[in-house]
């Protein structure tokens, strides 16, 4: 047992203390985003709106989150990513705070727009941060480590949300989540002295390489990452409602379900992702296989009614997520040139956006018209192609950058 806590361990050693104070931060800030998951629910509980609204006010946050992240990231080559980062935290809990006050659909919609798009600035200044504090071998694990704790977060924070509401009320929440985000900031801007962000920064005064959108290679992994996406986010809005109509699954074991997920990016994803660095995969071969690895999630929920293949599709889901979210993340940072960093992961995380504004309506739609047997075949196609799309990346960054 020892000796199977010291390799998991070893997977941790050689990262930075800065890359450390980064996960500490974001697992605070994420576990303070308790809101989040329980949105929908208070705005037609508490505030009495229709579902349509509900659908609109969501978009907005979708939208908030695609610009938020392009401005971001263009603020991050501008002034720095501790400057982006400690702004967008503490003017984020400002906003969850300021939220509660809210009551008609229009001021709602407006301020879920600007509370979002202040807090997704943070997504790309992170990622900067994370090639600026990591030596070269040790981004992809640093990555994974912010990763973890992102989803450390997300998993204790809607479990204390729901506690906080059960026990107390929604308004206790937003204070909460606002002081948290706040508190977050703080803790950055003490431990995290602004002269050494400046003297790790490596500030470039001349632009190297051309703009994302006119790099081609690049602009076929946003592609593959947008598509991809659009499948993946399926796993936290259709695919429950299929657990809950088709299997009849109750809230609680739909819960644990997807408690699966993030239990098994906390205790495997950084020994899987050091095992993979020592086998010395390619990082476009990483992003070939958890193609596959999610193609086979979808498909094996038609193989049989058996409640069981909904925790087969469960891991292998997340053997894709665990594969190919670091690797990918680290290979869009290997292919950002200096001085546009922040310019070329904002319109990595602008991925993540648009799949959530177009996946969730797109899912519900399939399984409206089709079924969820078809749905499912269609997202396994769907996947299959990407997969040969990433086939072709490999191919042509090999070219390139090899």
């Amino acid at each position: 047992m020892r000796t199977l806590l010291n390799h998991y361990l070893n997977n941790f050693r050689g990262l930075s203390k800065e890359i450390w104070l980064l996960s500490l931060v974001t697992f605070v800030n994420r576990a303070g985003a308790m809101v989040i998951p329980f949105l929908s629910l208070y705005l037609v509980n508490d505030k009495g709106f229709t579902l349509p609204q509900v659908g609109w006010i969501m978009t907005s946050f979708g939208i908030g989150s695609l610009l938020g992240t392009w401005v971001g990231g263009k603020l991050t080559d501008r002034i720095g990513f501790y400057e982006v980062i400690t702004t967008s935290l503490f003017l984020g809990g400002i906003g969850f705070v300021s939220l509660q006050f809210l009551d008609s659909f229009i001021e709602l919609c407006t301020g879920i727009f600007i509370l979002i798009f202040v807090a997704d600035a943070y997504r790309p200044a992170v990622f900067v941060a994370c090639d600026a504090y990591s030596k070269p071998e040790n981004v992809t694990r640093s990555i994974a480590l912010i990763r973890l704790a992102i989803n450390l977060g997300f998993s204790i924070g809607p479990m204390i949300g729901g506690i906080i509401i059960a026990k107390i009320n929604y308004s206790s929440l937003f204070w909460i989540d606002g002081l948290t985000c706040v508190v977050a900031a703080i803790l950055l801007f003490i431990l995290l002295k602004p002269k050494e962000a400046k003297a790790k920064m490596d500030v470039i005064e001349r632009k190297e390489g051309v703009a994302p959108q006119r790099n081609g290679i690049y602009m076929l992994l946003i592609a593959i990452m947008v598509l991809s996406g659009i499948m993946f986010v399926q796993y936290f809005s259709v695919v429950p409602l299929y657990y809950k109509e088709v299997h009849l699954l109750s809230e609680d074991i739909i819960g644990l379900i997807l408690f699966l997920n993030g239990a098994m990016i906390v205790f495997l994803e950084m020994p899987l992702v050091g095992w993979l660095e020592r086998i010395k995969i390619s990082k476009t071969m990483a992003t070939f296989w958890s193609m596959i690895f999610l193609a086979l999630s979808f498909v094996v929920l038609n193989m049989s009614s058996w409640v069981g293949v909904l925790v087969i599709g469960m891991i292998l889901m997340t053997l894709g997520e665990m594969i190919g979210s670091p690797f990918a993340n680290s290979l869009a940072l290997e292919m950002s040139p200096k001085g546009r960093k922040g310019e070329y992961m904002a319109l990595y995380s602008m991925s993540f956006s648009l799949s959530h504004i177009f996946g969730h309506n797109g899912g519900m739609n399939l399984a409206n018209e089709y079924g969820y047997d078809w749905t499912w075949y269609i997202m396994f196609i769907a996947l299959l192609i990407v997969a040969v799309m990433t086939l072709w990346l490999h191919k042509l960054v090999r070219k390139k950058y090899i």
